[in-house]
């Protein structure tokens, strides 16, 4: 009996098999692409077995700068692919039915090393994509790559591109999460766990890796790069490494200005809800590193001549702001109060 899973475990374990079968229908990730061009965004689909969504314009951008087109003949992993989640899903189901708790961990790891190899195979796939590049196409940029980002925000020229699990995709996140709890529990609840975790160091250092792998999801912000990025409100490039803001969304989407002029439209705007908001962030003009702006100490005057004259400077202390600001005339200014304008 000690070998044997919980009632709900074997539940859970069915279900999860059941649930994989869902992800030969409904797409697995997703790209999207938004451009001042393109209001509407352009979305790449990715199935278990062929592309979606608008690859025919995606293709079609891809000539002017050289990136190949995309076509579901060229990916082998579409053909092995919804045989992969075929086998999982009969695995699981077969492991609810056996009833034993080595093959639920046995089944737990091979997931967990499948999702590894599958997030390893979609990078190097990106990253050949990004960078293989046709020198004879009608646009090029010396020392520019186009490799999307493997999951978050990443700025391409004008596009903004946006990687992130679709409905299959979270499905499959579900069902780790699922077996991770599983797994844990039944490590957890039983007599000999000190025994059993002394015997699978492989089981346990794969539950210390899904742990990490889940919370390094967490939304970041990114560095401001003067020269290279562009501002999304105004389309201008960066050339002011004193001025500035970011806004970070709580699934990670990043936004970067040149100005805080930018950032305060941005937010008056109807881009981004409120309640989407993870953190605005300013650039502080002594450090040049990115500060909150609800605890930055800002400083407005008409001397500091910033790019689109937002003339406002941020600064991480008080004592900072007085000692820089010093030299202009103007005032202290709070960032609740330029929202309200």
């Amino acid at each position: 009996m000690k070998s044997k899973l919980k009632v709900w475990v074997r539940t859970a374990t069915a279900i999860c098999g059941i649930a994989l079968l869902a992800v030969l229908y409904f797409p697995i990730w997703q790209i999207q692409l938004n451009a001042p061009q393109y209001p509407e965004g352009l979305v790449l689909l990715i199935y278990a077995s062929k592309l979606g969504g608008s690859v025919d314009i995606v293709n079609g951008l891809n000539h002017y700068i050289g990136m190949r087109t995309l076509h579901a003949n060229d990916f082998v992993e579409f053909s092995i692919l919804p045989y992969i989640i075929i086998f999982f899903s009969v695995l699981f189901i077969l492991i609810a039915i056996i009833n034993r708790k080595r093959f639920l961990y046995t089944g737990f790891i091979l997931f967990v090393l499948f999702g590894i190899i599958a997030m390893v195979d979609f990078w190097r796939w990106e990253y050949s994509y990004g960078r293989d590049l046709n020198p004879e196409a009608p646009i090029k940029v010396p020392g520019m790559a186009y490799q999307p980002p493997l999951i978050g925000y990443k700025q391409l020229l004008n596009f903004g591109a946006y990687s992130i699990p679709d409905i299959g995709g979270w499905i499959f996140v579900a069902v780790g999460v699922v077996l991770f709890a599983a797994v844990f529990f039944e490590l957890k609840t039983a007599k000999t766990r000190t025994i059993k975790f002394a015997k699978t160091p492989a089981l346990v250092a794969l539950l210390f890796v899904f742990s990490a792998v889940i919370t390094s999801c967490n939304a970041q912000q990114e560095p401001i790069v003067v020269g290279k990025d562009a501002c999304y409100f105004c389309k201008m490039t960066v050339s002011d490494a004193r001025f500035g803001g970011e806004v970070l969304t709580q699934k990670g989407k990043v936004y970067k200005f040149d100005d805080p002029h930018c950032l305060l439209a941005f937010l008056h705007g109807d881009v981004v809800k409120k309640n989407d908001i993870k953190e605005v962030y300013v650039v502080d003009f002594n450090s040049h590193q990115l500060i909150p702006a609800a605890s930055a100490f800002l400083y407005k005057s008409e001397a500091l001549k910033s790019p689109m004259n937002g003339n406002i400077a941020a600064f991480a202390t008080a004592a900072h702001m007085q000692k820089t600001s010093a030299q202009w005339q103007g005032e202290a200014v709070k960032w609740d109060t330029l929202l309200k304008q």
